[in-house]
């Protein structure tokens, strides 16, 4: 298990390169959060518990809201399957994949997150709105994006399982119903892309095992003599190139 100290110097250092890495954070001030225990004497000492509260809460779930709301999820899937196609289970190890697929995710998010930013947290912190009119101007954004990659059977689905009238426009459409909806399409297009990885791939397989079998060598493994023949068409086709150039472009 880590020290205390070893994930507190991992977090510093984790901070600090984002804060390098990411301009647009430097604009972004740091709340000041303080927590302590005592009577509440008057009613906005309650209203601040409650925030803080809703605050940690949302923390929490910050994974599911970074993996459901945004691109994550397509690019980890084709990862995923690209891995599997290739056949080599340990190499790129699976951090890697998860740390490129986070910085893809940011890199497709940044117009939207900015945007956010500039129309509801720096109004909300220069107190110029209320929280729950930054949470309404800065869904606006977040929604825009996932209604340009939801299918529209996907979020007619999830609107008629929500017993819901039936929206007039988007604005009409619930975001939890938005979600779900987005999440599913944007599995259905990580499986479109990763079927179409692993053809070439099932190919080269199946090449290999004719092969052997036609020499008699029934007792050697197809997948040892396979591996280098994709790695190698991997690499002369320029393979990551092509892959990430695609799944940029598939958000477009």
């Amino acid at each position: 298990m880590p020290s205390k100290r070893a994930i507190l110097i991992f977090a510093l250092v984790t901070f600090a390169v984002a804060y390098v890495a990411f301009p647009q954070a430097k604009a972004l001030p740091l709340p000041k959060v303080s927590v302590e225990l005592g009577k509440a004497t008057k009613p906005e000492d309650v209203s601040v518990t409650l925030q803080i509260l809703f605050l940690m809460t949302i923390l929490s779930l910050a994974p599911a809201i970074l993996i459901l709301t945004t691109a994550f999820t397509r690019i980890i899937v084709v990862f995923s399957f690209l891995k599997q196609a290739i056949g080599t289970q340990q190499v790129p190890p699976p951090q890697v994949l998860v740390g490129l697929a986070m910085f893809m995710t940011f890199f497709v998010m940044a117009p939207t997150w900015s945007k956010i930013n500039d129309e509801a947290l720096q109004p909300y912190f220069n107190g110029k709105m209320t929280m729950q009119e930054a949470y309404d101007k800065g869904v606006v954004p977040l929604r825009e994006f996932m209604f340009r990659q939801t299918r529209e059977e996907d979020l007619a689905l999830f609107v008629k399982m929500a017993s819901v009238d039936r929206p007039s426009s988007r604005d009409d459409v619930p975001t939890y119903a938005l979600v779900p909806a987005f999440a599913i399409s944007e599995l259905r297009v990580g499986f479109q892309i990763g079927f179409i990885l692993f053809v070439p791939f099932l190919i080269i397989d199946l090449v290999v095992s004719s092969v052997l079998m036609s020499m008699g060598m029934m007792m050697l493994p197809p997948v040892l003599i396979s591996l280098p023949f994709k790695i190698l068409l991997f690499i002369l086709v320029d393979g990551w190139h092509l892959v990430v150039s695609s799944l940029m472009n598939s958000f477009r």
